[in-house]
């Protein structure tokens, strides 16, 4: 390619001069031989093939006037008919546009051949062949050479079968086909660029291989399907591009790749043309991933913020902590906060302008396959964050794209997202549906992902979402959901388990919308079919009981249903229970800032209410920092305040209790099956007293599928509890506690706790035995058949 960007001859006025092509037919200026053969000697002079006598006169090679404007304002849909080789009556024209050359020649086998100057970069030349030749470009600029393959000689890189895809809108791997590919063309190594821009005149390529100069590489329109299309050889990895789009009112707009897999670190915005060249190494992880069914299975979850876990670190760097990390805490999973590119920080990931590619901010994309790897290597699954709900209106990125409404809906009220200034996608368009549920498979393909929480699906479930009346319009049958989202959600959810089993999809839905985890072909009562999500964040789950928790215990007596009402509807969805990074920024404090009382009782609070939803119905997710009561707000600045676990810090003791509690929980957790085997079965529970609300009391059952029980005991008043009798079945010999969060080590008072209790044949709470405990203050236990 070209080293440098001269310009090319001008004439006295300025302007490079143009040639007319109505003139006569433009022949060879010159046939030479290659360098170190004598082109003067008879004997040597290269021999042209010979091309049959035409039945009509030759025609010009030079450009049709109106083609050479339209190659010049940016908007030919189809330059491959104009440029290149093409056989004419008289033999092949070729047709060459290279802006700021001062010639360009045609080398095929010992030929070379030069080109006519048309003007404004245009070459032209008749040969006289039977067949275009597989020939290369000697181009000069300023004097210095530079021999090139012809873009505009290649086929077009997608098949029948992508087109039609594409056409429908059901391309599963459409990353294979659109976005920047390295790939070998008819024996020649390049890169095909694929764009979908159905409303621009034109396409052009820009980047560091044309010095940001896209004139000189237009792409080819491939029919109905609103694709465009170049292939661009030596064009390699690392290479830096964007689309230069003609929009409908002739300017121009600069893009990044919607589909590009890599990306420059924000605040750049270019896209990168990307090889991976990682080598998985975990296969045992990914063939044993789908032997258990998710919600039948252990699942506790460490939510994190790549970026402020441990500030300045990068993919790789915290692969070498993470997994340790976290694998000490005997999580089963990580869910990482928005990895997606995205070019404001601040929005924690969540404002996406770049669907496929990991945030360069810590890496490249085979970093983060990396990281994964190691993760799935230490056994720990890895969800992600992910964002088809909405995207910023950067002008270089998705928003308009090709100069009218295309990922965003159409209508300004349905486009526009009233809370978050941003624009939602329009999931009635087939198009705009492929591109998301392709990129759901895409993370979960190319980069092992185990899980998707999908970020916002109530806003994206109801057209009325934070809209007043008259801001919104009825679906086709008057009601207030959006049809085009469900249907958007139940394709996504029915690919992403047909293609990656294992997988699981878990939706951040705040309202009592029916069926978000059933199955899409199950209609529920409300006539729609289910979501098909795996699971779903239970969020009145998570204001109830932080609700409960906040008041002072004196209080709690007139609150207790706030801790009891969540079984009412525990079994309606398959659920994650999460105190996640929304609970704990924008003023909210963090979780032990939420507990009252002094800083014992916070902490005290603090671990009984671990315990409590370690044994609650569901799943578990914790927040990077509240599993050692990080007292300060979560900021994506600092991060967590690891200082608190210094041996030097004088507290570190108090911090440290609460992290061996929670390394304990998922340890116990893990190995009873009670507390996850029917996490979605009403037979996997039982109230032993749900109405204590003088004492703050809860006391439950939870069983296995064989019917093997786990007490737990919760007792949320400070005051110690001795002789606390509780019914039980009289089937069990003896219990034993097997965890208690007032232990001296997690920082408690170490009241005395049972050890082993045998049951009395006093019937107690409905139930035919009882136990006597000494329940301690502002604590959990849980007790397990001895």
């Amino acid at each position: 390619m070209t080293s440098k960007k001269p310009a090319g001859p001008k004439s006295k006025s300025g302007k490079k001069q143009a040639k007319s092509s109505q003139a006569a037919p433009a022949p060879v200026k010159q046939v030479r031989a290659k360098p170190g053969r004598q082109a003067d000697s008879p004997e040597n002079a290269p021999a042209i093939p010979k091309a049959r006598t035409p039945e009509v006169p030759a025609v010009s090679p030079a450009l049709d006037p109106a083609d050479r404007e339209r190659l010049l304002a940016g908007t030919h849909h189809d330059p491959h008919t104009v440029l290149g080789g093409h056989p004419v009556p008289g033999g092949v024209a070729f047709r060459v546009f290279r802006p700021y050359a001062e010639a360009v020649t045609v080398v095929f086998d010992d030929v070379r051949a030069e080109l006519s100057d048309d003007g404004e970069g245009f070459f032209s030349g008749l040969l006289p062949l039977t067949e275009v030749p597989a020939y290369r470009l000697l181009v000069s600029y300023d004097g210095t050479e530079h021999e090139t393959e012809d873009p505009y000689r290649f086929l077009p890189t997608l098949g029948e079968l992508d087109l039609h895809l594409l056409g429908e809108g059901r391309h599963e791997e459409l990353w294979q086909a659109l976005g920047s590919r390295v790939l070998t063309q008819q024996g020649v190594t390049g890169t095909r660029f694929a764009v979908w821009a159905p409303n621009a005149l034109g396409v052009r390529v820009a980047g560091g291989f044309d010095f940001w100069d896209a004139t000189g590489f237009p792409m080819r329109s491939l029919g109905s399907t609103g694709v465009w299309e170049l292939f661009v050889p030596g064009v390699g990895e690392g290479e830096l591009y964007k689309y230069e789009i003609t929009r409908p009112d002739g300017s121009r707009t600069l893009r990044a790749d919607p589909m590009a897999r890599r990306t420059e670190v924000p605040p750049a915005t270019s896209s990168i043309v990307d090889v991976s060249r990682h080598e998985w190494g975990d296969a045992e992880w990914m063939a044993h991933r789908a032997d258990r069914p998710v919600h039948e299975a252990p699942f506790s979850v460490y939510e994190v913020h790549l970026p402020s876990w441990r500030p300045g670190l990068t993919y790789r760097q915290l692969a070498e902590q993470l997994p340790a990390y976290v694998g000490d805490l005997g999580f089963t999973h990580v869910e990482l906060m928005p990895v997606a590119e995205h070019p404001f920080g601040g929005s924690w990931g969540y404002q996406v302008t770049g669907f496929y590619a990991p945030t360069a901010r810590l890496g490249t994309p085979d970093d983060f396959k990396y990281l994964v790897d190691k993760l799935h290597q230490a056994g720990i699954g890895v969800l992600m964050d992910w964002v088809p709900a909405h995207f910023p209106r950067d002008e270089w990125a998705l928003a308009e794209f090709d100069g009218r409404p295309l990922y965003e809906h159409g209508d300004p009220l349905r486009a526009a997202h009233p809370d978050w200034g941003t624009l939602e996608f329009d999931f009635g368009r087939r198009e705009v549906r492929n591109f998301l549920v392709a990129n759901a498979v895409y993370w979960c393909e190319e980069f092992h992902i185990d899980g998707l929480r999908v970020d916002a699906v109530a806003s994206m479930l109801y057209l009325d979402y934070s809209r007043e009346a008259g801001q919104w319009t009825p679906n086709e049958f008057g009601g207030r959901e959006n049809l085009d989202a469900v249907a958007f959600l139940q394709e996504m959810n029915a690919t992403v388990y047909r293609r990656c089993p294992g997988v699981v999809t878990i939706a951040e839905e705040s309202t009592a919308w029916d069926g978000v985890t059933r199955p899409t072909h199950h209609k529920g009562p409300s006539g729609f079919g289910g979501l098909g999500f795996g699971l779903k964040w239970n969020m009145g789950w998570m204001h109830d009981s932080l609700a409960y928790m906040s008041h002072e215990p004196v209080h709690r007596k007139y609150h207790h249903h706030e801790m009891t009402f969540s079984m009412v509807y525990a079994y309606s969805e398959n659920y994650v229970l999460p105190i996640s990074h929304d609970e704990v920024v924008h003023g909210k404090r963090s979780l032990v800032s939420k507990m009252p009382g002094d800083w014992w009782q916070q902490r005290a609070n603090l671990r009984a209410y671990l315990a409590f939803m370690w044994a609650h119905p569901g799943k578990q997710l914790l927040f990077m920092g509240q599993e050692f009561a990080q007292g300060a707000e979560w900021s994506e600045a600092r991060g967590p305040d690891w200082w608190l676990l210094d041996p030097a810090y004088g507290a570190e003791s108090e911090h440290r209790g609460v992290r061996e509690l929670v390394r304990d929980l998922n340890t116990a957790y893990r190995a009873t099956p009670a507390l996850w085997e029917r996490d979605t079965d009403p037979a996997g529970f039982e109230w032993i007293v749900g109405d204590a609300a003088e004492d703050n009391v809860f006391a439950f059952l939870r069983r296995d599928a064989e019917g093997g029980p786990l007490l737990c005991v919760a007792n949320l008043s400070p005051l110690a509890r001795h002789d606390y009798r509780l019914g039980v079945p009289d089937d069990i010999p003896a219990w034993h506690e097997t965890l208690n969060t007032d232990l001296a080590r997690y920082g408690g008072g170490d009241v005395a706790g049972q050890g082993t209790v045998k049951p009395e044949p006093q019937p107690w709470h409905g139930r035919p035995a009882s136990i006597r405990l000494t329940l301690p203050p502002l604590a959990t236990v849980w007790l397990r058949p001895a």
